[in-house]
């Protein structure tokens, strides 16, 4: 999550229930940076649009929108006789949660492609087109199959391969290839629960993920669209990414294994000079190229048993 939030990637977290995808989720929004004034700005005018802006003016938090699997394509997307932002839009400069993916229509998370890959949702009337800014994170949770579990779980109820292929088959390919982190959430074992020992604060986190934004602003300062790693563009990527050579052998390797589109291929280095950034290293290194390659789970073969 803490990657997520420093280079503002989208992720999908799958996990049986009760593991903590929605926890997690939640929790995002604490360790995500302060919004800077022109966030605040836009972010409010968006809201006051539909009218969800308090007395108190200049909205300060960024948004957490967590609509219903049940929700229709206007609804996210926006639309209407006069046409009003939907919640992909509110989400703007926030975080988008879509909680158990695959319950959602797939007529309503193939809407999502274009805003995720331009950041803006056009919508056109008959007499005008309205254009409103869309750049959010999308956090998604699922189940690794229907009955919850992964096929070699303990549990007395489990999902042969073939179930869980036809049940992740519900997530469109061209949609799971525009989510850049796909983190495999495993159980909380008992001695976990029950120890004394508190983990790491997010205010802690949180000064971690402030400081490699502070890098990535200074990196984009001559852009006017682009400002954290998860907003470059090809020839960003090409600039801001250079690979030694191990790096581009390690990543060479993947690409063929893991017979990875050229989409995948840039949000692996997009993640990878997010990890350098908290890194404080200037150059991405094999070991951040590795780690970015183990969050792509659904890529691997054989991850369904």
């Amino acid at each position: 999550m803490e990657i997520a939030a420093a280079g503002g990637h989208n992720i999908i977290l799958i996990g049986p229930p009760g593991s903590g995808k929605t926890m997690l989720a939640k929790r995002l929004p604490t360790i995500l940076p302060p919004m800077s004034l022109m966030e605040a700005l836009e972010t409010t005018k968006i809201h006051s649009v539909v009218g969800k802006v308090k007395e108190n003016g200049l909205m300060s938090q960024r948004p957490f929108r967590s609509p219903h699997h049940t929700i229709s394509d206007v609804a996210l997307v926006g639309g209407g006789s006069y046409p009003q932002p939907g919640e992909i839009s509110l989400s703007h400069n926030g975080v988008l949660f879509l909680d158990e993916l695959p319950e959602f229509k797939r007529s309503a998370l193939e809407v999502l492609r274009q805003p995720l890959e331009d950041r803006e949702v056009t919508i056109s009337r008959a007499k005008f087109t309205v254009t409103y800014p869309s750049s959010f994170m999308l956090v998604a949770s699922m189940n690794p199959s229907p009955s919850g579990y992964f096929p070699d779980s303990d549990q007395a109820v489990t999902s042969s391969p073939f179930e869980m292929q036809r049940y992740l088959s519900k997530i469109s390919g061209p949609l799971l290839d525009r989510i850049d982190l796909h983190i495999e959430v495993q159980p909380v074992p008992f001695e976990k629960l029950s120890e004394d020992r508190t983990g790491e604060p997010s205010k802690i986190i949180r000064q971690r993920v402030t400081k490699s934004r502070e890098i990535q602003t200074k990196r984009f300062s001559e852009s006017e669209k682009v400002h954290y790693n998860a907003q470059m563009n090809v020839k960003q990527i090409r600039e801001f990414c250079e690979l030694n050579e191990a790096s581009k052998k390690l990543l060479k390797t993947a690409m063929d294994s893991l017979n990875l589109s050229a989409r995948a291929y840039d949000r692996i280095l997009k993640v990878s000079r997010t990890i350098a950034d908290l890194s404080l290293e200037k150059n991405i290194l094999p070991d951040h190229i590795a780690e970015a390659i183990q969050y792509r789970s659904l890529d691997r073969e054989g991850w369904l048993g």
